[in-house]
């Protein structure tokens, strides 16, 4: 295989081409595009908030009372605590309510969050503060407000732009994080974070699309309570539950230290730490790409995900300080390009291997493992640098990463499916002879009717099913 610099760049082309290519090709409605344009809008101000605080809280929290590092790593994570919690709840009560009021009230708990945290005197108010921030878990209701007002052949490409939004809003947040912090300290991130806040709810009721009505997909875009165990048993799925545990467990755990390793060890001012991150973050993009073409070129997805890992564990070493600037510059390079093509790859993986009818619950239940990761991060993380020093935590952080390279010894490709949604007629008799004609039928690896939404999930094999089938019974 050639793997000259020249068809490096060339294929790393390509594949940037293929994203623009998935935004621009078949051309958004009006409507679809005034909705990923403010949802994305939404998610990024909502984000950013959330990810200011990241390089922050180490260092301004430390002088406050109550500043041990067991409260200032529970201060990072809790928010996670909340999120896991609330998540699937408020998501039910989006398909029960409507989605724009658990969205409103989501964000306006969140501003409320904000500011007990901004007027906190005590790492505990900050704490709390944090919590309610986290209480107002939106996450999944707004994915599922997208997945409302767009088209089946539109979703995919309307969650990818808001998905990039999120990954922006979180490189943004370490640089402007900093020097907001060294103009007004802590208090100013948290009061700009409930302006932001504010501003989402601006948002959602003026640029927010209404539609009178819309017919649900809750296979695809929300949590169906009943496979919620389902999703729990199902061994690929909760590889990966347990992946994103570990990588939001390990980012966490990193910034508990991180900031106080930058200021103490190495003596970079606290105001110039963007200028850390800014060029670490710029590079890890590169970083990325051998291990997208290892992955998509070769197939080797296996392969790119453990050396992602290892990349991540390998990066506790350098970044602890023992080897001076460049030394962490190599380290959070490492750090930073493992965990974006992992953050990246995770949510698709589960598309690709969940069952069919099973995308909106089993992401429901990866995004509270991630949230649970988030949480045990902070606390594990603050308990081990209380007790430990930083050295500890980035051990802690190593030994979770190398458990979860352990863990892929067992992860399989998913096979490449496609995904097919059959609106079946309101007849039971009908019903179920469509449903036999499909179960016999060659090609199909999986099915799930719900009959609340008189709705049949497929999952098949193109090579061998006959898209005819469909034809038939659509007709």
């Amino acid at each position: 295989m050639d793997v000259s610099p020249a068809w490096n760049w060339y294929y790393a082309r390509g594949i940037f081409q293929r994203i623009i290519h998935l935004i621009t090709d078949t051309p958004m409605t009006a409507l679809e595009r005034r909705t990923v344009t403010a949802l994305s809008g939404l998610y990024s101000f909502r984000m950013l908030g959330l990810f200011m605080v990241l390089p922050l809280l180490s260092l301004y929290a430390s002088d406050m009372p109550g500043g041990t590092a067991l409260m200032l790593g529970l201060a990072l994570g809790a928010y996670g605590l909340a999120q896991a919690l609330l998540q699937i709840p408020l998501g039910l009560l989006s398909d029960r309510i409507g989605r724009l009021p658990v969205i409103i009230g989501g964000l306006l708990v969140f501003a409320l969050g904000s500011l007990v945290a901004a007027q906190a005197e005590t790492v505990q108010g900050i704490v709390l503060g944090r919590f309610l921030q986290g209480a107002g878990a939106i996450a999944s209701t707004v994915m599922a407000l997208v997945a409302d007002l767009t088209s089946d052949s539109q979703r995919t490409k309307a969650m990818a732009v808001v998905g990039m939004s999120i990954g922006a809003s979180f490189a943004v947040a370490l640089v402007i994080g900093p020097v907001l912090a060294a103009s007004g300290g802590l208090s100013l991130v948290f009061y700009v974070t409930a302006a932001l806040a504010l501003l989402g709810i601006f948002i959602v009721v003026f640029a927010v699309p209404r539609v009178s009505q819309v017919r649900r997909l809750q296979g695809e875009v929300g949590t169906v309570p009943g496979l919620i165990r389902r999703s729990l048993l199902d061994g690929a799925l909760m590889r990966l539950n347990i992946g994103v545990f570990a990588l939001h467990f390990i980012l966490m755990a990193v910034f508990v230290a991180l900031p106080l390793v930058l200021e103490r060890d190495l003596g970079i001012d606290r105001s110039a730490h963007w200028q850390v991150y800014l060029p670490t973050l710029a590079l890890s993009i590169a970083g990325m790409v051998p291990l997208m073409i290892l992955a998509e070129r070769t197939g080797r997805l296996k392969l790119a995900f453990f050396l992602a890992i290892a990349g991540i564990c390998a990066a506790q070493w350098p970044i602890s300080g023992p080897w001076g600037d460049w030394g962490l510059y190599l380290g959070l390079w490492l750090f930073f390009a493992g965990f974006n093509y992992l953050e990246a790859s995770l949510p698709s993986l589960v598309s690709k291997t969940v069952y069919a009818g099973g995308k909106g619950t089993a992401l429901g239940v990866y995004s509270s493992f991630q949230f649970l990761g988030a949480f045990a991060g902070g606390a594990c993380g603050g308990l081990a640098m209380q007790y430990g020093g930083s050295g500890a935590v980035f051990a802690c952080c190593a030994v979770v990463a190398l458990a979860w390279a352990a863990l892929t010894a067992g992860m399989h490709t998913p096979r490449d499916l496609t995904n097919h949604v059959v609106r079946l007629p309101r007849e039971e008799a009908h019903r179920q002879r469509h449903l036999a004609v499909l179960q016999s039928a060659a090609g199909v690896e999986d099915l799930l009717l719900l009959e609340e939404e008189y709705t049949l999930y497929l999952k098949v094999d193109d090579s061998t099913f006959d898209p005819g089938l469909l034809d038939d019974i659509q007709a």
